[in-house]
Formats: C-alpha cells, sequence, structure tokens
C-alpha cells in the first residue's frame, strides 16, 4: 500500500489550520509506518486528497479513471466557509455546491468531527464517512513551566500580568471582534492574539477590530508552534470565541498543555467538550467576560486535568491508525 497525500496550494495554506493538519497527517502515517508521497508523478495505490481546488477535482477524476481509490477528506463545509473572509456569505451556497461535486468523487470520505459528518450527510452525501480527528503531537504540546516563562518573557509580560490568548486567521468566523470587545472591557487583563491573514480580504468590522489600538491588546501575527506551545504555558486563559468549525486544533492544543480554556457554546464541541467538566463555555461577550472575570479571581475551579485526557484521544498516533483502517477498507471496494 502506497499512498499519494494532495494538497492543492499547500504553500498557500501552510500558516492556517489546514496546513498543520496536513503535516499531521504526514507524521500520523510516519507511526503507523505507511509509505507515502506526496509527489503526483509517482506510483501509488490510494490518492488522499485535503482541498476542494480544481486542481484536485481533476486529479481526483484522473485517479478514478486509473482506477486508483479515492479517500476526500473534508476539512472544509458551507457552515465554516460563510463567515469567514469579504463576500464568502454572498457565494457560500455556489461553494456548497462545489463540495458536494468534489467530496463525492472520494470512494470515501474522512473529516474531523461527527459534526462536520453530520452536516455532509445533511448535504445528501451517500459516501461512507468516517470522522477523524485531524491529531495533536502529545510529544510536542504538553505542560511546560519554563516554556511559559519564555512567553512572558518574549512578550514582556510580568509574572503577576493575567494573559489571555487567542489563536485563529483576521476573519469574523474565528471570534476576533468579540476578542478585541473583551479587551476593550477588561483593560486589568493582558490580550495577545497569534494569526494573520491578509486585511485587505477580511470584512469591515474585522479591519475595524485589528486596528483598535488599546494598551492591553497585542496581534503577534503568524509564529512557528514552538511559540503557540510557550503561549499555551504561558497564559491564564485560552480564548476561543469561534463561531463555527470542523473541529479547532488550537483547543486540543490548549487541552495537551492543561491551560485553562473557554470556547463559544456551539454544536461543533457538544460531543468531546463539557462545560464545567474539562473546558468553560460562554454563548456571548457577556457570558465570556463573566467567565473570565469568574477564572481569574479563582472562583471556578481548574479544569485541566479532565482537559487532558481530550487531548490523549487525539494523539497523532491514534489517528495514524485509524487512517491506516481506513486504507485498507477503501482498498476493499
Amino acid at each position: 500500500m502506497k499512498v499519494l497525500l494532495y494538497t492543492e496550494g499547500k504553500k498557500l495554506f501552510s500558516k492556517s489550520g489546514l496546513g498543520k493538519a496536513i503535516n499531521h497527517q504526514m507524521k500520523a502515517l510516519d507511526y503507523v509506518k505507511i509509505p507515502y508521497t506526496t509527489n503526483t508523478s509517482d506510483d501509488y495505490d490510494i490518492i488522499h486528497i485535503n482541498y476542494y481546488g480544481p486542481n484536485s477535482y481533476r486529479l481526483a477524476k484522473k485517479a478514478k479513471k486509473k482506477g486508483k481509490k479515492v479517500v476526500y477528506h473534508a476539512h472544509s463545509t458551507e457552515e465554516d466557509f460563510r463567515n469567514g473572509f469579504i463576500f464568502c456569505k454572498q457565494i457560500a451556497p455556489l461553494f456548497k455546491k462545489w463540495l458536494i461535486k468534489c467530496y463525492n468523487l472520494g470512494d470515501v470520505i474522512v473529516t474531523p468531527t461527527s459534526y462536520s459528518k453530520k452536516l455532509l450527510e445533511g448535504y445528501g452525501i451517500k459516501k461512507k464517512i468516517y470522522a477523524i480527528s485531524n491529531g495533536i503531537e502529545l510529544d510536542l504540546f504538553k505542560e511546560d513551566k519554563e516554556s511559559g516563562k519564555k512567553f512572558r518573557k518574549r512578550y514582556n509580560y510580568t509574572k503577576d500580568d493575567k494573559v489571555i490568548i487567542g489563536i485563529g486567521l483576521y476573519i469574523e468566523r474565528k471570534g476576533i471582534v468579540d476578542f478585541v470587545e473583551l479587551a476593550r472591557r477588561l483593560p486589568e487583563y493582558k490580550f495577545i492574539w497569534f494569526g494573520y491573514s491578509p486585511l485587505s480580504a477580511a470584512t469591515k468590522e474585522v479591519r475595524r477590530a485589528v486596528n483598535t489600538k488599546l494598551s492591553n491588546l497585542t496581534f503577534a501575527g503568524y509564529v512557528e508552534q514552538e511559540i503557540i506551545k510557550e503561549a499555551m504555558n504561558g497564559c491564564d486563559i485560552y480564548l476561543f470565541p469561534t463561531y463555527e468549525e470542523t473541529e479547532g486544533i488550537p483547543i486540543i492544543e490548549a487541552c495537551a498543555c492543561k491551560t485553562t480554556a473557554i470556547v463559544r457554546d456551539i454544536p461543533i464541541f457538544n460531543d468531546w467538550l463539557e462545560d464545567g467538566k474539562n473546558v468553560y463555555k460562554a454563548k456571548d461577550v457577556d457570558a465570556f467576560e463573566d467567565k473570565i472575570r469568574k477564572i481569574i479571581d479563582k472562583k471556578l475551579p481548574s479544569l485541566t486535568k479532565e482537559a487532558y485526557n481530550v487531548a490523549k484521544q487525539r494523539d497523532i498516533k491514534k489517528v495514524g491508525t485509524e487512517l491506516k483502517n481506513v486504507y485498507e477498507e477503501v482498498l476493499k471496494i
């Protein structure tokens, strides 16, 4: 068995969650010793496609004509596309039709969560769909107090500063507008956002938020994952005010680092993140503000031990075994 891992425009997405998911895929296959290539000229038995672009569509059709098996990885849905960059809302219905056309080329489909699986089934897609996490590198993301000290030194925070971090592209869906509003409401705490995308593609609300000048608010831009690990270990709270995800790798990283986390109370998190058990949840800015204050004031207990179990269940070694099972199944079709 040999797998062609194909991601159209990989360089373009290298700084996004998709880029991280692709790297996790490669490491997961390494762990289970499945030979793979990223060269489309190489011979292969299965093509595993990670994007919905026109080149991916053509390559999938070509592979099927050659009798190769196609695993289509559904990292995107209409729901998480809709509140992204400028004009996304207007073209979302067309985007959904294109996704269905692409995903139907798969002999099977892989998607990160049972939530995204239900969405795809709701599109009328009849192919077998497997829910497999994008995974987490537990060997890298782990509790590390010295790493946390580096973060505070790097960004000039004192040991007494209360620091809240956010992660994501400059898009409305990630909740960046609410993150800035919380920084405005809570001037006694420090807020720092990691991630970047061109503001020219952002909505007016996001551009206004990112251009906000507050003494307690920092936009750190894109950073390597080692610095994200430092931040997870050095902050007081990881805040994930996203409105829609197919999974959300940073929340798994937070769980792995035993970081106190608050997520938005949305359906994607219903069956694996539990309010008051492994994370805290909030529905709106008022509720986020309330939870932040209570956590900082130690009026809410730590949930990080339970949170770590979430990460353990999504270790990329386990992901590798699950992908291997899918490949073995698809070769039987």
